[in-house]
């Protein structure tokens, strides 16, 4: 590149001197990573049958938490049941929720647990609410298979 070309040419095309090499960013996390009691929520979630267990890392992105687990539940009893299993198993653990929203509706229930946030939603709010794409610039964590919870395609479909 020329030396006299200006700051924005040289940012819209950027030149790899020496050994420097541009390197691929991963998108997932290993889930060793987590915390132990984000683990605890997790085996809690798929305990009750939790649908499309995912989490995500937010700790780039966000200032108010660093992960979020987002699951979901076929129906409105489902639901809850995931999410007073997610409360009671942490609650035992000695880690209380800061705050619980939306458990009367059991359409998207919240557990906030201050550097983690639970969300537990119907399959219908999911969709709609889309929080995997809302926080696409997060890095999601790689789970193993037995913490994953059913996969289910309903994430995919189009309403």
């Amino acid at each position: 590149m020329k030396h006299n070309s200006t700051a924005k040419e040289q940012a819209l095309q950027p030149t790899i001197t020496g050994s420097s090499q541009l390197k691929a960013i991963s998108k997932e996390l290993p889930a060793t990573e987590l915390d132990e009691r984000i683990r605890m929520a997790l085996k809690a979630a798929a305990e009750k049958k939790a649908l499309d267990l995912i989490v995500l890392d937010l700790r780039e992105i966000a200032s108010f938490t660093d992960y979020f687990v987002i699951t979901s539940g076929t129906n409105e009893r489902q639901v809850q049941a995931i999410s007073d299993e997610v409360f009671e198993t942490l609650k035992k653990a000695g880690t209380a929720a800061a705050r619980v929203e939306g458990y009367k509706t059991a359409e998207w229930i919240l557990l906030d647990y201050g550097d983690f946030v639970v969300h537990v939603f119907d399959e219908k709010a999911r969709r709609f609410y889309d929080l995997e794409r809302l926080w696409r610039e997060s890095r999601r964590v790689e789970l193993p298979p037995d913490l994953a919870g059913k996969a289910n395609s309903f994430l995919r479909k189009e309403s």
